[in-house]
């Protein structure tokens, strides 16, 4: 008998299963065959704790410890530029505000970013406070950590039923039965899906499309310390990576959970934002792709047992800030399953609980 199943290998489901392990056996489902293989292998891959609604942005706090310190550390320096045109003047002010960011002088903010327009940008500003994360790097502690403490991490899991037990659950993965105590559902786009599998009222969850292209660095620029950008009205960001550019138009369109790819028309829309505000043409593209942000009714995380069994815990719902949270938001399930005081205040508890639905 197993006494934690976690269904989902990303980083919802690595965190929660490293979490767990300590606390009893943990076995750890993944459909792919590889961890991290969906929204949290397609991140932007940036921590920036002011981001996000506020149950967000007090998990991301709450996590910045174990980002910054915890294995030798997960970040390195970045720094997030929010960029304005001249047009956009009334948008400036309250995406400063939203983002807690300051507004810095143009002169600066052309130093930073080279290709920046001088006839189109009429407002910047600018906050060292966002790194970069070793997305990879982190999802990997937390399967070593996992497997330190007994626990397994099995890839190439499709799960194709689960019921339930006088003691538990049996979840079916590929012909084989494994019975548990307790069932995480950390999978991602297909939630509702694995819910609904195990007699779980879903809740609603809306997977939503977002794309990214890869181009060459601007002009021969080394990007390499530029910040990222976001368009005040966060219709595009660009960001820095492996000295190359990663250009979002940051869509939300609705999608079945699949294996997600991005829609040409929308990229090169969101391209065409960004050239806007740059001196230096998108002459082509390396790579692009797609991935899914899965979001609560609330646009909350939902983390915590059902209201119909609680045995059957929620960790959803992460809307693209899996990374930001997964420390505080794993750490959160563990302190529900264990009985341990969280270091949550009531109100974000409150806000994360699946039974707000109810």
């Amino acid at each position: 008998m197993i006494d934690f199943l976690v269904i989902g290998g990303g980083i919802a489901g690595t965190s929660t299963a490293a979490r767990l392990a300590p606390l009893g056996k943990t076995v750890l489902l993944e459909r792919e065959t590889s961890l991290g293989y969906h929204a949290s292998g397609r991140s932007a891959a940036l921590f920036e704790a002011n981001y996000g609604l506020e149950s967000t942005v007090a998990l991301s706090a709450a996590s910045a410890d174990f980002h910054a310190n915890a294995h030798g550390g997960f970040l390195s320096p970045r720094g997030l530029m929010l960029v304005a045109k001249t047009s956009e003047k009334d948008d400036f002010p309250r995406a400063c505000k939203d983002l807690n960011m300051e507004p810095i002088a143009l002169d600066h903010a052309f130093d930073m970013v080279p290709v920046l327009d001088p006839d189109v940008v009429g407002y910047a500003a600018y906050h060292e406070a966002a790194h970069d994360v070793d997305t990879e790097r982190e999802i990997q502690t937390f399967a070593k950590l996992t497997r330190a403490e007994g626990g397994e991490v099995l890839t190439g899991q499709t799960v194709t039923a689960i019921r339930r037990t006088d003691s538990g659950w049996i979840v079916t993965a590929n012909g084989t039965d494994f019975e548990s105590r307790m069932v995480f559902n950390a999978s991602g786009a297909w939630v509702d899906e694995i819910a609904k599998m195990a007699g779980i009222t879903p809740l609603g969850f809306t997977p939503l499309r977002r794309s990214m292209a890869r181009i060459p660095a601007p002009g021969g620029h080394d990007v390499s310390k530029w910040p990222m950008m976001l368009g005040v009205r966060e219709d595009w960001y660009a960001k820095p990576d492996a000295g190359k550019l990663l250009v979002s138009p940051s869509e939300e369109h609705l999608q079945e959970p699949h294996d997600a790819w991005p829609d040409d028309m929308v990229l090169a829309e969101g391209l065409a934002r960004y050239e806007e505000v740059v001196t230096e043409p998108v002459t082509r593209l390396e790579h692009s792709w797609a991935g899914l942000r899965t979001f609560s009714p609330d646009r909350n995380l939902v983390l915590g047992p059902s209201v119909d069994d609680g045995s059957f815990f929620w960790v959803s719902g992460q809307g693209g800030y899996g990374f930001q949270t997964g420390p505080a938001a794993s750490q959160l399930v563990a302190d529900l399953v264990s009985g341990v005081a969280s270091v949550l205040d009531a109100k974000t508890l409150a806000a994360l609980d699946p039974a707000r639905f109810a």
